[in-house]
């Protein structure tokens, strides 16, 4: 049996970006009041993954990645 720690470099690399389909869930469970790591849990992604999501959110109040964001 592989631990947590093992399957997070399987699950995604480090080069791979997060889908529009796991950003929006990410600030759905900001916003529902649970914790980073209750998101990542829930989510099966990385918890510095989720905080930088919901960093980036804050400011710009959009999951679009910077590039679709600016339209270029």
């Amino acid at each position: 049996m592989q631990t947590a720690s093992t399957n997070i470099g399987e699950r995604m690399g480090r080069s791979q970006e997060l889908s529009d389909s796991k950003r929006g869930p990410v600030i759905g469970g900001h916003l529902g009041n649970k914790s980073i790591r209750d998101i990542s849990w829930l989510l099966n992604i990385p918890r510095s993954t989720v905080s930088g999501i919901i960093t980036k959110w804050k400011p710009l109040g959009t999951t679009a990645t910077q590039h679709a964001a600016t339209g270029l």
